[in-house]
Parts: C-alpha cells; sequence; structure tokens
C-alpha cells in the first residue's frame, strides 16, 4: 500500500528530503542546548565565572536562532511536499476513475468515490507531513536525547529504558483495537455523502411531496451513526494521553528523586541533573509524540487503503494491443449474446443483424434491459457471452476511443455542463465550427429555442442544465452526438421529454439528413417508432420480436398492446 500512495509524492521527493534534513538539524541543536545549559550553570553561575556564562548565553541565542531557522524551514518545506503529494494523489485518483468501466463505477458508487477523493486524501495529506515531521523528529530526538543523558549518567538513565517497553505496549493495544473502527467510519461517510447527493440532487421532488423533515431524519440517522463510531475510537485513543503522562511524569519524579541523592552524595552536579530532567522531558515528549502520530496514522490508514483501491482498480474494458481503426459502416450483428450484471443474466441469447442506415426502434417494458441492450454496442459493458460485430468487426477489436466515437449514444440520463451552449457542443466535436454546430441543432431541433436566446450560442448553461427544461436538454443532447458525425447513432429514451410535433421533425430530420447512419431509438411512445425500418420487441431480456411495425401490428402482442393503449386510448 505505502509503495503505491508514495508513487504520487514524485517531483515533490525533492522538498520531502529538505524538510527532513532540516529537521535532523534543528533536532542536533535541541539536543546539545541542555548540554550546553548544564556548562553554564555548573563552570559558570555555580563557580561565579562570569567568562564562561558569557560565552555560554551568546552560543544559547546562537543555538536558538538556529533552532528557529531549521524548525521553520523543514515546516515550510513539509507543508510544500504534503500539499504537492495530495495534489497529485487526487490528480492520479482522478484519472484513473476516468478510466473505469460502468462495472469499476458500480462496485464503488459515485458517493463513496467523492469520499475517497477528499476526506480520505485530506487525511492522508496531513498523515504525510506529520510522517515527515514528527515522525523522523520524535525518534532522532529521543535517540540523540537518550545518547546523551547515558552521556551523562548511566545509572539514571536507565529509568527511561524501564518506561519504554510499557508505552509501546499501550499503543500498540490502541492502535489494534481503534484502526477496524475507523475503517466503519469511513465507510457511514460514503452513506452521508451519498445522502446529501441524493438529496440536493432531487430536491424538487423533495420539496414537491413536502419530504424535507423526512430527509433530515435520514440524513441525522447517517450522522449519529458517524458520532457513534468516532466516539467510540476516540474513547480509545483518549486513553493513550493519561498513559503518556503518567508515564512522563513518574519518569520525571524517579529521575529528580534518585537524581537529587546523587547529587548530596557528590556523584551528580546540578547542572547534570537539569540537563538529564530536561533530557528526560525531551525522551518522554518523543514518545508522546510518536504515540499520538501513530493513532493518526491509524485514521490515515484506513484512508489510505480506501485510496489505494481506486488507484489499484483496473478497468476491464481496454482496447487490444493492435486495435481496429476503419470502421467500414454502421451495420450491426448480435451473434448468440447473453449478458448480465454480477451473477444475474439480463440478456439471453440474443440475435440480430441490423443493416447500416436502418433506423431501428426498441420497445419493451421497464426492466426489459433495453439500455442494456444497446450499451453493449459501443462498449460501455462487455459480453459474457457471444459476440456483438460493429461493421463487420467484433467491438472488442476496436480502439475503444475509436469505437466510441463512431458510436454515439444520447443516454436516458442527459447531461449537460456548465459553461456556454458552444462549450457542451463541443464534446461532440472539439474543433466544431458554429455552422456545424448550427446545422447539428437544426436537426435536433435546438435551434428553435437557441435563437431566441439574447447570447444564442454563447448563452450560459448552469450545472447540470437548470437553466433548461427537459425537452432543450434533450434535444441539446442529441446535437452534441450529431457533431460526432457518427456511423451509428442510439437514442436511449433521448426525445420523451419533447413534444410528439418536434419529435415529428427530429425523426424527418434524421431522415433526411443522415440516412447513412444506422440509428436506434429505445422509446416509450409508439408514434417514436412506428416509422422505423424495423422494431425490437424485448421482454424479460429476450426479443420476443423482430420486424417491421406493420407486421408487428398484425402479429405481435406485446406490440399491439402497447399501440391500442397509446393511439386507440389517447383519442
Amino acid at each position: 500500500m505505502f509503495k503505491k500512495l508514495f508513487k504520487s509524492v514524485r517531483e515533490y521527493k525533492k522538498v520531502s528530503i529538505y524538510s527532513i534534513i532540516f529537521i535532523i538539524l534543528e533536532v542536533l541543536v535541541e539536543v546539545i542546548i541542555p548540554y550546553t545549559m548544564a556548562d553554564l550553570l555548573d563552570n559558570g553561575i555555580s563557580a561565579g565565572n562570569m567568562d564562561v556564562v558569557t560565552k555560554c548565553g551568546i552560543t544559547l541565542i546562537i543555538y536558538a536562532l538556529c533552532s528557529l531557522l531549521f524548525g521553520t524551514l523543514a515546516g515550510v518545506f513539509a507543508s510544500r511536499a504534503s500539499c504537492g503529494f495530495a495534489k497529485n494523489l487526487r490528480q492520479d485518483m482522478y484519472y484513473n476513475v476516468q478510466d473505469f468501466s460502468f462495472n469499476n463505477i458500480d462496485k464503488f458508487s459515485t458517493s463513496s468515490i467523492i469520499t475517497r477523493l477528499t476526506t480520505d486524501v485530506s487525511n492522508v495529506q496531513g498523515a504525510y507531513q506529520m510522517l515527515i515531521r514528527i515522525t523522523v523528529r520524535a525518534p532522532l530526538m529521543l535517540l540523540f536525547s537518550l545518547f546523551m543523558a547515558f552521556k551523562i549518567n548511566k545509572r539514571i538513565s536507565v529509568i527511561f529504558l524501564c518506561l519504554i517497553p510499557v508505552l509501546a505496549t499501550a499503543l500498540f493495544l490502541i492502535i489494534r483495537k481503534a484502526h477496524p473502527l475507523f475503517e466503519k467510519v469511513f465507510k457511514t461517510y460514503d452513506e452521508l455523502n451519498e445522502s446529501v447527493q441524493e438529496n440536493v440532487r432531487g430536491i424538487r421532488v423533495v420539496k414537491s411531496f413536502v419530504k424535507e423533515e423526512y430527509e433530515k431524519d435520514k440524513f441525522a440517522k447517517v450522522s449519529k451513526l458517524i458520532y457513534d463510531r468516532f466516539l467510540s475510537a476516540e474513547k480509545l485513543v483518549a486513553y493513550n494521553g493519561p498513559v503518556m503522562q503518567l508515564c512522563m511524569y513518574t519518569g520525571i519524579i524517579l529521575i529528580s528523586w534518585f537524581g537529587a541523592r546523587m547529587i548530596v552524595n557528590s556523584e551528580l552536579t546540578a547542572g547534570e541533573l537539569t540537563s538529564l530532567i530536561t533530557y528526560g522531558g525531551s525522551i518522554l515528549g518523543s514518545l508522546m509524540m510518536i504515540s499520538m502520530t501513530m493513532v493518526f496514522l491509524t485514521l490515515a490508514l484506513s484512508s489510505g487503503e480506501r485510496i489505494v483501491e481506486i488507484l489499484e482498480e483496473k478497468s476491464n474494458l481496454k482496447s487490444p494491443e493492435n486495435p481496429v481503426k476503419d470502421m467500414k459502416d454502421g451495420s450491426i450483428i448480435f451473434d448468440n449474446v447473453s449478458f448480465g450484471y454480477k451473477d444475474k443474466l439480463v440478456l439471453k441469447n440474443i440475435n440480430l443483424n441490423i443493416k447500416s442506415g436502418e433506423t431501428i426502434g426498441i420497445i419493451g417494458s421497464t426492466g426489459s434491459s433495453k439500455s442494456s441492450l444497446v450499451s453493449l454496442i459501443s462498449r460501455l459493458y462487455d459480453v459474457q457471452k457471444g459476440k456483438v460485430l460493429v461493421g463487420n468487426v467484433d467491438v472488442r477489436d476496436y480502439d475503444l476511443d475509436y469505437l466510441r466515437d463512431n458510436v454515439s449514444v444520447v443516454l436516458q440520463k442527459n447531461v449537460l455542463f456548465s459553461g456556454t451552449i458552444k462549450d457542451n457542443l463541443k464534446w461532440g466535436n472539439k474543433t466544431a465550427t458554429l455552422l456545424e454546430m448550427q446545422e447539428a441543432c437544426a436537426i435536433a431541433c435546438a435551434d428553435e429555442f437557441i435563437e431566441e436566446l439574447p447570447d444564442k450560442y454563447d448563452s450560459e448553461v448552469e450545472q447540470g442544465g437548470n437553466n433548461f427544461s427537459g425537452g432543450q436538454k434533450q434535444r441539446l443532447c442529441i446535437a452534441r452526438a450529431l457533431l460526432k458525425r457518427p456511423k451509428i447513432l442510439i437514442l436511449d429514451d433521448s426525445t420523451s421529454a419533447v413534444d410528439t410535433a418536434t419529435d415529428a421533425k427530429i425523426r424527418e430530420a434524421f431522415k433526411k439528413y443522415i440516412p447513412e447512419v444506422t440509428k436506434i431509438i429505445i422509446a416509450q411512445r409508439i408514434n417514436s417508432i412506428e416509422h422505423a425500418d424495423k422494431v425490437i420487441v424485448l421482454d424479460n431480456g429476450k426479443i420476443n420480436a423482430f420486424d417491421t411495425p406493420k407486421n408487428l401490428l398484425k402479429n405481435n402482442k406485446i406490440y399491439q398492446e402497447v399501440y391500442h393503449s397509446q393511439v386507440k386510448g389517447g383519442k
């Protein structure tokens, strides 16, 4: 795990090393100060020698200034290193997420990915800064202080060695029990983020159904669960402080007791005892810092494990070694295809032969796997059995980007991004001219409302396209897909919010301006597909029928029921 995380340090290795160097220098200076203080007390003040007092005083001032300088530089470099590490870590995670397939996204959930990119990275950032500062400083201070203490008096210094195992045992027990609790806390954070996302995204529904109190209660329950789990972990961590304080003050009392007796017996000087007490404080303080660092690192360890899960996750959809980058036409063949999510098959033994340039409609009840069927064409998922061929080539043999550029999909959930209309349209073709945008929007009947806007194609789009109606968003998404100049265009219920007259105009424009493009239209409205060349009737993941609308109206029960319920029922 650590090896994987530290790969993201990259260009910040140098400042990390600088920080460690200045920490070492700071510790060396701080360790020398008590030794100089003993010389000041014993050979200067006690002996009444002002030359020694002056010399030691000036030396101590220089040491103090050096310690301040080294400590400041260490802090600056450590901050720069930790912030840079966090930046790289977020980038590495985000870039990897961009390569995820739908299966990978389903595995983690959106809310969990957001938590890992924010809260978890912040925890690891703090831990890294602590790692290169305190985790370096405290052990060095402990070792150097022990060395100096033994140099002054070996017998008294043994007290420190007796206290170290007590502190280490207490720390081990605390960390062992706290780590699983912190893991549970971060899983609950995922639930909290999911609740917030769901509420904000569906705020109009919440308000229209007057469910604010229900949502508040739901949020409060998750928030209370985080509180309870954090409290359980923090209760364990809280034992760390008292144990450290007990050992620290016990050590100082024992040093003072035995030191005082040795002074009386002329085995120790007052200056040496003062230095020993100072070194004792440094040793026990270092142990306390190490223990607190270890507790914090335990918290960060859970976050680190969750981050590494994202970094190590590999998309199961990749381009082959020698990918095909030439699609001769928009013909589609499903050859005995079966597909499912996890262990559940949703498409079974699908066989289809669609000619290039045909318009194909797809109908079926909710849950009949219409969207799953078309997602296999652009290889958003891979089949479990059989194969899907586009242009007489298995989709798995194409370069993935090339395939998706030529199989343009307008998904059921229409997504627009903040920016201008022009910015959103350029997602389809970043080099598209204004004329090309206007042509695509004319086919999608989006020009009708764009031309009425004061800034036309430079009009701002709010986040999620909230300043446009559902039908307007759908038409913009269709225009964006057309700008890719695809060989296959898939509309996944993408005209459901468009009125029937506009829907008819869009279909007529398709027929007139892009006759060579294979068009697959998933629709709930029968009038959206009644002029298609053929219609696929899906039922429970199987093809119930595949024929012309005219023949289906004569022979297919499902199509007849849909037709009569909409056409006759609407009269």
